[in-house]
């Protein structure tokens, strides 16, 4: 097979992925649908080595993956999440939940090793699968590493018609408030100006004239943080091991809010779309060790590890929200975005608020009230704790 054959099927399966989860509005995700057809190929007629073969070596997913979390780090505001304390202290709590139950109970059932393989993934996206998924490679255990590529797969199933089940309990109450007049449209200040006006004096002195101020310049600065995360991480190695992502995410905070990089860096050096497709390949490719007896042999503790996990963030949310006088719906919901995060739970809430009135002004006092603690609760699990939870666990294997 051609390197070039090879990209274009591989391409292909990402867009019918895409085009599935459009038509069903992420009912279905891309993920699983992409999983399935990388399955049926490995067990058909696909090259064991095709992602390889398509100009995706494991060095350049590396490359990828230093950059795409150093950038995650840009999307962090301080100022922008202090609003919504109360949601990331029940979205920790959720997550808490999650490892407190697979590590007792899990373990117990299921055994040490597969649990710790599980919790990132299952709190996480694509980069804590990934994570996971090296270390138990590395580690011997190619089982586990199929596993951890399978549960972000099947994890969103678990968590949209749940997280629907409950917005929608949740809205009804809102809706019924706001009806009775004792629910306001919560005004949404736009905090980005706010952010830019402190950014924007740190900004001055890394600032080039524009016309230098190229995409390739951009590469360099993420290089550099990245780079600089590495550096820390390895002269700290002979004292306390701290994974060089967890360091790419704390310094991809710290140059934005010094200024030294812009917020989302990659997305404007035009590399955000290439550099998510090599990390999407990537993952799949740790399919190609799957067979059909291994498919079945973690199918159990899959289903197993969800449950549990998703008790255990029921549990630990319901408690925070009644510490801190959240809805125990909205509080489980906020939690269950780890299962998914962004974009899904964007489309979801949305969904959800559609359903349940057709009036304008309902609508829109549902998602002034309902949205942002969605988002925030996304961002907080998927990008930032799931990350530093890969980079604690991959210690264990």
């Amino acid at each position: 097979m051609s390197q070039l054959l090879a990209l274009v099927i591989l391409t292909f399966i990402l867009f019918i992925g895409d085009m599935v989860a459009v038509r069903t509005k992420a009912w279905v995700p891309s993920v699983f649908v992409c999983a399935i057809l990388f399955l049926a190929g490995y067990w058909t007629f696909f090259p064991k080595d095709i992602v390889s073969l398509a100009g995706v070596p494991p060095v350049v997913a590396t490359m990828i993956m230093y950059l795409l979390i150093t950038n995650m780090g840009t999307l962090l505001s301080l100022k922008e999440l202090k609003a919504q304390w109360k949601t990331i202290v029940i979205a920790l709590a959720g997550i808490l939940g999650v490892v407190v139950t697979l590590l007792s109970v899990g373990t117990l059932i299921f055994g040490f090793e597969t649990m710790v393989v599980a919790v990132p993934p299952l709190v996480g996206g694509i980069v804590s699968s990934l994570l996971m998924s090296d270390a138990a490679s590395a580690a011997g255990l190619s089982s586990l590493a199929v596993f951890a590529v399978v549960i972000y797969v099947i994890q969103g199933f678990a968590g949209y018609p749940i997280t629907s089940i409950f917005l929608k309990k949740e809205g009804k109450r809102l809706l019924e408030l706001y009806r009775n007049g004792e629910l306001q449209v919560t005004e949404q200040k736009d905090a980005k100006a706010e952010i830019a006006a402190t950014v924007e004096p740190h900004a001055q002195r890394w600032r080039l004239p524009e016309k230098y101020n190229t995409d390739f310049y951009k590469f360099f600065k993420l290089a550099l943080v990245s780079y600089a995360a590495y550096l820390v991480s390895t002269l700290l190695g002979p004292v306390v091991e701290i994974s060089p992502y967890v360091l790419c995410l704390l310094f991809g905070v710290i140059a934005t809010s010094m200024g030294f990089l812009e917020k989302q860096t990659l997305q404007k050096a035009n590399g955000f779309g290439i550099a998510v497709l090599v990390l999407m390949l990537f993952i799949f490719d740790g399919l190609n060790k799957a067979t059909p007896s291994m498919m079945l042999e973690i199918l159990y503790p899959l289903i197993g590890t969800i449950i549990i996990g998703i008790i255990g963030m029921y549990i630990f949310s319901f408690l925070a929200g009644k510490i801190l006088n959240v809805s125990k719906n909205m509080a489980f919901a906020v939690s269950l975005t780890a299962l998914y995060g962004f974009p899904a739970d964007y489309i979801i809430t949305n969904e959800v608020i559609k359903s349940l009135t057709e009036d304008e002004k309902e609508r829109e006092a549902l998602t002034s009230h309902m949205l942002p603690p969605m988002l925030v609760g996304g961002f907080i699990t998927v990008t930032i704790v799931s990350v530093v939870l890969a980079g604690i666990f991959v210690g264990f294997l």
